[in-house]
């Protein structure tokens, strides 16, 4: 990328340059999506500083690699246009990357530095190339072969340490042995390496409009929506992986800083279809004001510096909410040089802090020691903060951003807007892209979290806003009310009742949450059909935009405080056997050795867990734990034709007792296992070897018992670290067997002490089991056929 750029500005002076803008633009654009890609792939290694830079020179090259495809084609051809459009980014890149490369010099680490530094320099000098003509293209090329030499080095250095197994390292070039006494913990929500990423693009956005009220650009015009879009849905990405750095706070600030983006583009835009500026939507505006206050007041437990960083937010949306032309008048753009100045300070102490041993005080821990006195708010902390209720994700918990969205998206449309100029009133990004996209993004985290009904629902409402706000406030259909329009709201209507049916067993919160979104619908139907009755639109709107605003309390709550200080409420209709997982049982992923140490800890307590297997999720305890398996055969209400099976983990086991099998059955045994077929054996002598005691009486018949060894490596490593084990199926008796953990929750989370969570069965179908007490006669039977055909046995 420094190549191409230095070769562009050596033959800049040229009449016609040597690589034409629009091909150097685009270019550019996909060199930035493949800097984005080495940057968060790098940041799964815990290399803070290498992501910052990839990530920040990637949202460079994509807004400027746009900028020139802009002028290739010919849309910047007024005098002075072309610099009106890279000046706010470059002067924003020129001091962000400033900050890394002091970060960088300060960490001793050089070859970054070194890089950020020359890009931040080059970007200086071509400011100085656009204001004065005494200032050449040439120390803009040289700055961009320092990138490229610096850049080849490292490149070079990354090579040597691969090929030869990292044996050899240049200097500056090791990331990974500096990380290795750093251990990441992305599960105290403590630790975002992408913060930096979103406040530099925070910088970027504001610095748009600062530069017009300081007089550093002539305009506001079309030419930098490149830069404000770029920071969007980049600021969007940092939202998604705030998320799966676990941190809920941040990653709903970054969201709701990309709407502001998006409208800000969006306003440049007017030119193209009204000759004067948009008028915004006072009431929008003072909610949003309201959101980022209660998100600064709760940013402010975890960290009083980034709660006060929040704070200029809520000062630019009320700003914004004075002036009826929000972005152009003087306010905002003065409220936007007071967030550049604070989001340069922040990146700065984000940066140091994340490498240095000496921090600069933030506040951290003040509010915490604190709320430690209280006894009625107690902060959430440990290893399960983020985790959900069915399962092992990847992601912290997305519902907050969904309901803020659904409040922003139903105050945006209180506007009605005239159906003769509808582009006139600033709504479609506020309705788009908070109801729409960033709900989109909200139940795709909740998908990934487990939650079945709670994603459909948000993906279901962002479909509906993004339809419903470009046709309507975008003239799609005009004056003229469209029967189309009106077949689809009445089908999203029905696919709305059943989730309003399936939330009667959710939860209260979710029930009201849906069933006032069927009043926002009725409008949009209402309206389609030229029936609507005024004022109902207004009414329907600020119910769901109360309902919304209290759901979006209640989940702040919930993800910061222990207990339920606003509940989200009990079901409206309790089925038996239905919310076991509702309560907090211990759920833990079965990939993790640590995991599998923690169950068999669990079961030589006395407890009771639910594991995967090689068939089907069964329900086990310790065999020389008599409670612990009377209660697993009283969870599961055991019938007494379908006993307890005895699993052990390796036929040595056994060895003691060898001499009271036959021959014969050993051999089979030996022959069988490990293998879903469990062998219903003569119950004898052999028992007690296996130190059962009491428990003897729940597991099998007084004449039999069904003895197994899984093919299932999880499962016999657990055996080994607890000994034999009692089993049965992870269901009531008589219902059909569990083939995915979150059906363990639903029907057995109340009365387990743990889950081991593995996702699907990798079989559908339960264990063969063969009856084996007739086997020295010559005779085997079948009690029931399972995976394994009768054949194969």
């Amino acid at each position: 990328g420094s190549l191409l750029l230095a070769v562009h500005f050596y033959s800049s002076p040229r009449a016609a340059p040597l690589i034409p803008s629009t091909a150097l633009g685009a270019l550019l654009v996909i060199l930035s999506s493949l800097l984005a890609y080495a940057g968060i792939r790098r940041s799964l290694r815990n290399a803070s500083l290498f992501l910052s830079l990839c990530l920040t020179i990637s949202v460079f090259w994509c807004g400027y690699g746009v900028v020139f495809i802009l002028r290739g084609q010919g849309v910047l051809n007024d005098t002075g246009d072309f610099r009106n459009a890279l000046v706010p980014g470059l002067v924003t890149f020129t001091l962000a990357l400033l900050i890394i490369a002091v970060a960088g010099f300060l960490c001793r680490e050089v070859v970054l530095a070194m890089v950020a530094s020359a890009v931040s320099l080059a970007s200086a000098h071509e400011v100085a190339t656009h204001y004065s003509t005494a200032f050449g293209s040439s120390a803009v090329a040289c700055n961009y072969m320092i990138v490229c030499l610096v850049g080849g080095y490292f490149a070079l250095g990354r090579i040597l340490y691969f090929l030869t197994k990292e044996k050899i390292a240049l200097p500056g070039t090791d990331l990974a042995k500096k990380e290795m006494h750093k251990q990441i913990q992305p599960t105290s929500g403590s630790v975002n390496h992408f913060a930096v990423t979103g406040l530099i693009l925070n910088m970027l956005s504001a610095s748009v409009f600062g530069c017009r009220l300081l007089g550093v650009t002539g305009k506001l015009f079309i030419g930098q929506v490149p830069w404000l879009w770029a920071a969007g849905i980049y600021q969007l990405g940092i939202c998604i992986l705030s998320y799966r750095a676990m941190d809920v706070l941040t990653a709903t600030f970054f969201g709701f800083t990309s709407i502001l983006k998006f409208a800000g583009g969006y306003c440049l835009l007017y030119p193209i279809w009204q000759p004067e500026e948009p008028s915004f939507p006072t009431p929008f505006l003072v909610v949003f004001s309201i959101l980022f206050a209660v998100l600064a007041l709760f940013l402010t437990l975890k960290s009083p510096v980034d709660g006060l960083y929040l704070l200029f937010y809520v000062a630019y949306c009320i700003a914004l909410a004075c002036r009826p032309k929000g972005f152009f008048e003087g306010g905002p753009q003065g409220v936007d040089v007071a967030i550049f100045v604070a989001s340069a300070l922040m990146t700065l102490i984000h940066l140091y802090n994340a490498k240095a041993s000496a921090k600069i005080p933030t506040g951290k821990g003040a509010v915490k020691a604190l709320l430690a006195r209280s006894s009625f708010l107690k902060l959430r902390e440990g290893a399960d903060l983020h985790a959900p209720y069915l399962g092992y994700s990847k992601y912290a918990d997305a519902e907050v951003l969904g309901y803020a969205c659904s409040v922003l998206a139903s105050f945006a449309i209180t506007m009605t807007g005239d159906p003769q100029a509808p582009l006139a009133t600033v709504v479609i990004p506020w309705v788009v892209v908070a109801g729409g996209i960033l709900k989109l993004l909200s139940g795709s985290v909740a998908f990934a979290r487990g939650k079945t009904l709670e994603s459909s629902a948000f993906i279901l409402y962002a479909v509906m806003w993004i339809i419903w706000g470009l046709t309507r406030y975008g003239g799609l259909y005009g004056t003229a009310r469209s029967f189309h329009a009106a077949v689809g709201i009445i089908a999203f209507m029905l696919f709305n009742g059943f989730i309003v049916f399936c939330t009667l067993f959710l939860n209260s919160a979710w029930f009201f949450y849906s069933l006032t979104f069927f009043l926002i619908a009725v409008s949009f139907l209402l309206d389609a059909i030229h029936a609507l009755p005024a004022g109902y639109d207004i009414a329907a709107t600020l119910i769901f935009g109360l309902v919304s605003f209290y759901c979006f309390l209640s989940a702040l709550f919930n993800s910061v405080f222990e207990g339920s200080c606003l509940p989200m409420g009990r079901p409206i209709v309790q089925l038996s056997g239905v919310g076991g997982g509702m309560t907090k049982c211990l759920h833990l992923p079965a990939r993790k050795a640590s995991s599998v140490k923690r169950i068999a800890d669990i079961l030589k307590d006395g407890g009771t867990c639910g594991i995967p297997t090689d068939t089907v999720y069964v329900l086990v305890a310790a065999c020389n734990r008599p409670d612990a398996v009377e209660k697993a055969h009283q969870s599961k209400r055991q019938a007494q034709d379908r006993p307890m099976s005895l699993w052990i983990s390796s036929l040595k086991q056994l060895e003691p007792a060898k001499h009271l099998f036959s021959p014969l059955l050993w051999d089979f045994m030996e022959a069988a296992w490990p293998s879903p077929i469990s062998l219903v054996v003569p119950r004898g002598e052999w028992v007690d070897f296996l130190g059962m005691k009491d428990s003897a009486k729940y597991v099998g018949t007084p004449q039999s018992i069904a003895i197994r060894i899984p093919d299932c490596s999880v499962t016999t490593h657990l055996i080994d670290l607890v000994g034999p084990i009692a089993v049965t199926s992870a269901n009531p008796t008589g219902e059909a067997d569990t083939t995915h953990h979150n059906q363990v929750y639903a029907k057995l989370g109340d009365k387990v002490d743990a889950v081991l969570c593995d996702g699907p069965s990798p079989e559908n179908i339960a264990s063969t089991v063969v009856d084996c007490t007739k086997i020295n006669s010559g005779n085997i039977g079948f009690f029931r056929v399972g995976i394994i055909p009768k054949s194969q046995v």
